[in-house]
Order: C-alpha cells, then sequence, then structure tokens
C-alpha cells in the first residue's frame, strides 16, 4: 500500500503572514508657519550681513593727532593727520575739512599721540598762555633735565645752587608746561633747549638762575 506524502510547507510562506506585515506610517504633518520662519531667517541674516559690508564702506575723514599736545598749547599743522572712521560711531569728531579752524584753538587738556580729536578737545583761548604767564627758555646742560622730555609734558623747575653758594635748592615753578624742546641731536646728550611756561611773577627769578646754570628741571608723568 502506497502511503502519500504530504506537501512540504514552503517555510517562507509564513513571512507573508499577517504578522510580518509593517504597521502603516501616518504621514508626517507639514508645518508651513516653520518653514517660512526659516525662511526669513536666512533671509534677515543675509541682509544684516550685506548691510554691514555696504556700511563698512561709508567713511569720512577725521584729525586724528600726531605727537602730545599739552594742556593749554596750540594746536599746530604737523600735530595733525588724516583718518577715516565709519561715519555712524556716534563720537563728535572733528572733520578734517576743519584743519584750518583747529589750529587758531588751543588743547583743553593734554591729548596723547594716536587720539582722535573730538570737538571738547579744543578751547578758542589758552589758560597757559593768557595773561600772568610768560614763556621762559632754559638751556640745560647733562643731568639738569630727563631724557626723553618732549612738548606737551609737565616739569618741575628747581633752582639747584652751585657748590660755592651758602643756599638750598627749591622749587621755582611747581608745574610748568614744556612748550617746546630743541633739537637735542646737536649738542648731544640730555642736554638742550626747552622753553617752559611759568606764571610771569616767577620768571624773572627763573631767568636770573638760567644764566648761571643754576636751574634744573624734573619731569611730571601724572601731570599731563
Amino acid at each position: 500500500m502506497r502511503t502519500s506524502e504530504k506537501p512540504a510547507v514552503n517555510a517562507a510562506a509564513g513571512l507573508s503572514g499577517p504578522a510580518s506585515r509593517k504597521l502603516p506610517v501616518p504621514p508626517r504633518e507639514r508645518k508651513p508657519a516653520l518653514a517660512a520662519l526659516a525662511v526669513l531667517l536666512v533671509l534677515g541674516g543675509a541682509l544684516a550681513t550685506t548691510l554691514l559690508v555696504l556700511r563698512s564702506g561709508d567713511r569720512v575723514s577725521a584729525i586724528r593727532i600726531t605727537q602730545q599736545v599739552g594742556a593749554g598749547q596750540k594746536f599746530e599743522a604737523g600735530m595733525l593727520e588724516e583718518v577715516k572712521i565709519a561715519s555712524d560711531t556716534g563720537v563728535e569728531y572733528v572733520a578734517w575739512s576743519q584743519r584750518a579752524e583747529v589750529v587758531k584753538s588751543f588743547a583743553a587738556a593734554t591729548i596723547l599721540p594716536g587720539t582722535l580729536l573730538t570737538n571738547q578737545m579744543g578751547v578758542r583761548a589758552s589758560a597757559e598762555l593768557g595773561p600772568g604767564k610768560a614763556t621762559v627758555g632754559l638751556a640745560l646742560k647733562p643731568g639738569q633735565m630727563p631724557a626723553g622730555i618732549q612738548q606737551g609734558d609737565r616739569v618741575q623747575v628747581v633752582y639747584v645752587p652751585n657748590r660755592t653758594a651758602q643756599a638750598q635748592s627749591r622749587v621755582l615753578a611747581e608745574s610748568a608746561l614744556v612748550f617746546s624742546v630743541g633739537d637735542k641731536s646737536r649738542t648731544g646728550g640730555n642736554s638742550g633747549q626747552i622753553t617752559v611756561v611759568v606764571d610771569s611773577s616767577d620768571s624773572p627769578q627763573i631767568l636770573a638762575y638760567a644764566s648761571s646754570g643754576e636751574i634744573a628741571v624734573a619731569e611730571l608723568p601724572g601731570a599731563r
């Protein structure tokens, strides 16, 4: 008697059953508002960058100080240079076109090199060169003045008696403005000619001691 074989069950057939079917994925919800916001942010950033680039080209000519100017000292053409700055800095700068007026004015306070000149830094009249003041020239030898003194510095003018004099040193001018400095290259060392602004009441005594070589000056860096 024949025995009939049962047909083999296809193992792959079980893969197509209900258990192997993927669950349906709901379609993604689109958010047009967020997409529009992203586009606006990108466009806004690009616009801001463009404005910054364009604004960087909006520059004006201003005045920058090239050397120290002491309080009360008159501005000179050689102290000024042209510099380009942004037009919207918010600083009350002095335009380069006004340089002819600047050289007719005086520094209201000591101005250091590299400073951008503003309207508040200049005055029409100088308190240092007004009534009651005098300019005195001093020819000093090595040891009578420190190195590096320049126009606009503040110095003490000191009486230094010679060895034969029966007197003591004393200050003749507490804070004199260095009005100008001569060319030291001709004399060498620390010696040279300087002109200082002092009270007119002190000038005769200072000149008398200067003629006998009994004057020295001490720099006052903190008084600038």
